[in-house]
């Protein structure tokens, strides 16, 4: 008989208490399954490396040096520095329902399906994990940014807030995306909608220049987008002297409940990938 897990290990009494413990178990379990799929290949910490590499060390440079984006006192450079963060988490969240798919077609997800883990938590596992790779761009970003004498703001609230925003923006995306996996089932179609929806929704936010200079249609879709709250709560709280226009609790207020519709939404849809 094969050992019991966490999960499995827990009273199975009805109390409120332990059906809360029980349920935060069993979706730290999916969550810790998934974090170990990273684990295993470090190499993709690497290539992710890249991207953000690419835009902070030659488009951030360069505009640095024009001076074409109108950013007050602040250099482009520190502007820009939070929006390729956001950008980043974007990236990697956005794919994140491929993998949903392969796990169909491996025969994984069937034996998540009849498990007695609450759909809910399958979903909200796969979130957390996709935060914790967000995190990973973090560190990536922070050590360019160092590199480019980016002013951080160091200070543990910052920093807190920093994490509450990458990970509440990757869980926003990731679940987004699952649920575009459990509507199109298919590899082919899922990487091309991916594909298309990552450079509307970067370039329609406020990651590389202000909404200020938006013409007034884009302003309003802009303020519609959600990663433009996760890059104005990460530019209140990366940059030292940094402000977030809509307030950072609203931002993390906006990207939290957004998030939890999502995942209500996912746990009704999850099952259904499999029709």
């Amino acid at each position: 008989m094969p050992s019991a897990g966490l999960a499995d290990t827990l009273p199975r009494s009805r109390g409120p208490l332990t059906a809360a413990v029980s349920y935060c178990a069993r979706t730290l379990a999916v969550a810790g399954m998934e974090v170990r799929k990273l684990l295993h290949d470090p190499t993709e910490l690497l290539t992710r490396a890249v991207q953000p590499a690419l835009w902070l060390l030659v488009f951030g440079q360069v505009f640095t040096r024009v001076r074409a984006i109108p950013t007050g006192t602040m250099r482009y450079i520190d502007f820009m520095a939070p929006g390729i963060l956001s950008q980043s988490v974007l990236f990697i969240a956005i794919f994140y329902g491929i993998s949903v798919i392969w796990e169909r077609d491996l025969g994984i997800l069937h034996k998540f399906l009849v498990s007695p883990v609450p759909r809910s938590a399958l979903v909200l596992g796969k979130a957390i994990s996709a935060g914790v790779r967000g995190l990973t761009q973090a560190v990536i970003v922070y050590i360019l940014a160092l590199v480019l004498g980016v002013q951080m703001d160091w200070s543990p609230l910052a920093l807190l807030g920093v994490l509450a925003a990458v990970m509440l923006g990757a869980a926003f995306f990731s679940t987004f995306s699952l649920l575009i996996a459990c509507l199109v089932k298919t590899r082919e179609r899922f990487m091309g909608i991916g594909q298309i929806l990552t450079m509307p929704l970067f370039f329609a936010s406020n990651a590389i220049y202000p909404i200020s200079i938006m013409p007034r249609w884009l302003q309003v879709i802009s303020r519609g987008n959600p990663l433009t709250y996760q890059v104005d709560a990460l530019r209140g709280l990366m940059l030292a002297g940094g402000s977030a226009g809509f307030g950072a609790g609203l931002d993390l207020g906006v990207l939290a409940a957004a998030t939890a519709i999502l995942i209500g939404i996912g746990s009704r849809l999850y099952p259904t990938i499999v029709l």
